[in-house]
């Protein structure tokens, strides 16, 4: 059995989006101060890896969401290590609301384990993985899923592009992850306001796109003053829900630093119920879509 820690989080009132709901970007808060916690509760905390030269960098996670948290609400953060690899680790994440146990959401971040030195992946210590698996780790799990491929954008392809700033720094000197989630959903919501669909439209309409899973891809990190690209379209649309692709490309060299993709579904939000897409939305969306 692993090392399993929790934590409780209280939602505050700036973590909500107009929808009153915790935005998407804060689960990976939660997420990435859980593990720090239960890596620290191992005996491995920040001032160790430090002193060993080595840091963990994300290299894909995906959350799935099974209901929204809102202000006020405290959440259960349970997360444990599932796995180690030669020089990776699965970490896995369960979020229940505090005051009735129901899911939240659950979740998976794949880790490389780093040498500061080098910048290059570095074998995982065998005292280490005792520290997490004190009764024994258990035996590699099967190969790993891979990122779901992105279909080639459309022509309608979107693109927006920002500036690292300071503030969106971390501790190892990058941008933090749960930033690549929030330039993605910018992005987003700048694309759905050019195709004729802003927010202020769907909420008067009594409707919105609610994320119900991100899965995100980690390539590179990016560092203070980089200048991003960030592209996106959709496919896979169905009834009531469409996948949305982004990429995040660094424009001094073009390296692609992350990709991203999103299942999103179109809502009522009195109802809280799933409806078919509007026809003048998916006509009005026709060039930045790939249709089978």
């Amino acid at each position: 059995m692993p090392l399993i820690h929790e934590r409780t989080f209280r939602v505050r009132y700036g973590e909500c989006d107009a929808l009153g709901h915790v935005n998407n970007a804060h689960y990976l808060r939660y997420m990435q101060e859980a593990a720090f916690d239960g890596s620290a509760a191992a005996g491995y905390g920040m001032e160790r890896y430090a002193a060993m030269r080595r840091l963990w960098l994300a290299r894909q996670t995906e959350i799935e969401y099974r209901r929204p948290l809102r202000y006020g609400d405290s959440v259960v953060v349970k997360t444990w290590v599932h796995d180690f690899r030669k020089v990776t680790s699965r970490r896995n994440y369960e979020m229940r609301l505090a005051a009735t146990d129901e899911p939240v959401a659950r979740a998976y971040t794949e880790w490389a384990f780093i040498d500061m030195d080098t910048g290059k992946p570095a074998p995982i210590p065998l005292e280490a993985v005792d520290s997490y698996f004190p009764e024994g780790a258990p035996p590699p799990a099967p190969a790993r899923a891979r990122f779901p491929a992105q279909p080639p954008p459309p022509a309608g392809v979107y693109k927006s592009r920002r500036r690292v700033a300071w503030n969106e720094i971390d501790g190892a000197g990058y941008m933090n992850n749960p930033v690549y989630l929030t330039y993605a959903e910018d992005c987003g919501i700048d694309a759905i306001a050019h195709f004729g669909w802003p927010i202020a439209r769907m909420m008067a309409e009594g409707h919105a796109i609610v994320a119900r899973n991100h899965v995100i891809e980690y390539q590179q990190p990016a560092a203070f003053g980089d200048e991003i690209e960030i592209a996106t379209w959709a496919s896979n649309v169905k009834r009531a829900s469409a996948v949305r692709h982004y990429t995040v490309t660094r424009l001094r060299d073009g390296v692609v630093l992350a990709r991203l993709n999103t299942l999103g579904v179109w809502m009522n939000l009195k109802s809280g119920l799933p409806e078919r897409f509007p026809a003048q939305m998916l006509e009005d969306f026709a060039s930045n879509l790939v249709m089978p």
